[in-house]
């Protein structure tokens, strides 16, 4: 039990540390970027000069990276994410806002590229046949070399749910890895010789099949969270879904340290954290196989 505690406690200090630095980077990279410190509502004449001032002292303020760091962690530590320049709102009303629309177009999308994936997978193994398979890895592979960007223009002509949009990016990479994963796991001489036996499909699926093929499996799962939420940026911005995709998008081209300095921490600690995740869930089925 100790030992699975130690991991623990590890592997959540590297995701500390990891995202910290994440944070730094991203913030850095905002700070030197062309167009820094230029706002365009100063262009707005019916600004007074002091509003102007205003503006230019919030973001001279930002102009020492460390600083704005340090002043950064200080005030979430008190729950306090910051304001938005360009939407002039705080960030954690943004995000309260903005967040349960992804969660629930990731997640979605997520159960139905892993569902397609895995129905596809299924019958070219047990089936065995040149055509399905065929036609299986053409469709997938005719969607994997589809841009992101090319996938949300279509669905956005077609007035397709965005869910299913990602659901389109991420079945292709379940279904190839699942495919392969269980082609070699049924070629095994246990799984031949329970199918020469006559045991059902059902079972020697959820006996044979599965104990062998599952930590692989869930190797993946871990990498298409980072996949789906992805492409839940340029999908949510070619859409015009209300989601922190597409708020990331209007805070890039404002350069709105605050809210991309958030949006950094949050992807990198969601990216992490389903990969360890999805990496302690496989050190437990090896251990504890079912």
């Amino acid at each position: 039990m100790w030992t699975w505690t130690g991991v623990l406690f590890r592997r959540i200090g590297t995701l500390l540390l990891t995202a910290l630095l994440g944070g730094i980077l991203g913030a850095t990279l905002v700070r030197f970027a062309p167009g820094f410190g230029v706002d365009e509502r100063e262009l707005d004449t019916r600004l007074h000069q002091d509003s102007i001032q205003a503006l230019r002292r919030s973001h001279s303020e930002e102009r020492n990276v460390l600083q704005f760091y340090a002043s950064y962690l200080a005030g979430a530590a008190r729950g306090n994410l910051g304001v938005s320049h360009s939407f002039g709102r705080p960030v954690t009303q943004l995000f309260a806002e903005r967040l349960p629309v992804t969660l629930r177009t990731v997640a979605l999308g997520l159960a139905g590229g892993w569902m397609l994936g895995l129905l596809l997978a299924l019958p070219v193994v047990r089936l065995r046949g040149w055509s399905f398979d065929f036609f299986a890895s053409s469709t997938s592979g005719v969607f994997l070399c589809l841009p992101t960007a090319v996938v949300a223009i279509l669905f956005l002509y077609f007035r397709g749910p965005v869910a299913l949009a990602i659901c389109v990016v991420v079945f292709p990479r379940v279904f190839r890895y699942a495919r392969n994963i269980l082609v070699q796991t049924y070629a095994l001489p246990h799984v031949l010789t329970a199918s020469a036996k006559g045991l059902s499909t059902l079972r020697i699926l959820l006996w044979h099949i599965f104990p062998v093929a599952a930590p692989q499996i869930l190797a993946l799962s871990g990498v298409t969270v980072s996949i789906a939420l992805g492409a839940a940026i340029p999908i949510e911005v070619i859409c015009d879904s209300p989601g922190i995709g597409q708020l990331a998008w209007q805070a890039a081209l404002s350069r709105d340290l605050p809210v991309l300095v958030n949006m950094t921490l949050f992807v990198t600690l969601v990216t992490l954290t389903a990969n360890s995740a999805a990496d302690l869930a496989t050190k437990a089925f090896e251990t504890h196989p079912v």
